[in-house]
């Protein structure tokens, strides 16, 4: 559609409608849960009974977010987890594409391929395959040389391992792509100049690649955060908080559910706003 063309009244109309209607669906549950999270009730779902901070603090019997141990626990492996992850798929994807976008070998497409296979298969499955293999490397250790492995039973190790293992090509296509419109003569004229391989990487490359590095390891973190399926299957004694959110969640609803996913929304929204607001007041580089 040509914004400049006059557009009928139905057309308009219409317009705006679908962009109300596609607001309505995607905010309209996250205020609901926001909402909750305050409501002197004991689940969270209507009828308002009045605003409570109960669900923060605790008080009048009930156990609020700040006072259950368990919770705030799980809510730190998951900063531990999405933290090693982030720093494994941000060092290991600009490996990676370097050796995409500037190495020139047989089966390189072949690699590439493989690199982006994780992204098709569903966690589910992913978590499965990964936990078969190391338990079955784990037993062989034991069974070959009586030594226990225990990064490799289930536990944060695995956690971090599957998550990694696709969260990386997420990586590699952010940084590659970076570094795919990078001008290499400036690598040429300091080569020129007598500089380094090091310094021209520490000073040319890497500061080019600087809003695809923090931009990859953003999304890295919270795509680590959130993770539910591959998660599911190698988690162990010590759950990350989506997987102690869901077993709350069978166990019965609570607005302390409510007042975890109000603060997830709220850092979630802090960083989406200083990435943009990063990549607004970043210099045009060429």
């Amino acid at each position: 559609m040509i914004p400049s063309l006059p557009r009928s009244s139905f057309t308009r109309w219409a317009t705006a409608g679908y962009v109300a209607a596609f607001f309505v669906f995607l905010f309209v549950p996250l205020a609901v849960v926001v909402v909750f999270a305050f409501n002197d009730a004991n689940y969270p779902a209507p009828p308002w009974r009045g605003a409570t901070l109960d669900w923060f603090t605790g008080g009048h019997g009930r156990l609020g977010l700040f006072s259950d141990g368990p919770l705030l626990r799980s809510i730190w492996i998951s900063v531990i987890v999405a933290s090693s992850v982030t720093a494994l798929s941000v060092v290991v994807g600009t490996v990676n594409a370097f050796l995409l976008e500037r190495g020139n070998f047989r089966g390189k497409s072949l690699l590439s391929l493989l690199m982006l296979a994780p992204l098709v298969i569903p966690g589910v499955i992913l978590g499965i395959s990964i936990l078969a293999f190391a338990s079955r490397l784990a037993q062989f250790a034991d069974d070959l040389w009586g030594l226990e492995l225990e990064f490799l039973r289930p536990g944060l190790p695995l956690v971090v391992a599957g998550q990694f293992s696709y969260i990386v090509s997420i990586a590699t296509l952010t940084i590659a792509a970076r570094l795919k419109r990078f001008d290499a003569v400036l690598e040429d004229a300091a080569f020129n100049l007598g500089a380094t391989r090091f310094a021209v990487l520490r000073t040319i490359t890497l500061p080019y690649l600087k809003p695809a590095l923090v931009g990859a390891a953003a999304i890295s973190f919270l795509m680590s955060f959130e993770n539910f399926n591959t998660t599911l299957m190698l988690v162990g004694s010590d759950p990350p908080l989506t997987i102690m959110m869901y077993g709350r969640m069978r166990e019965g609803a609570s607005p302390v559910l409510n007042a975890v996913s109000l603060f997830l929304m709220i850092g979630s929204a802090v960083l989406a706003l200083l990435m943009l607001r990063r990549s607004a007041g970043a210099p045009a580089r060429p």
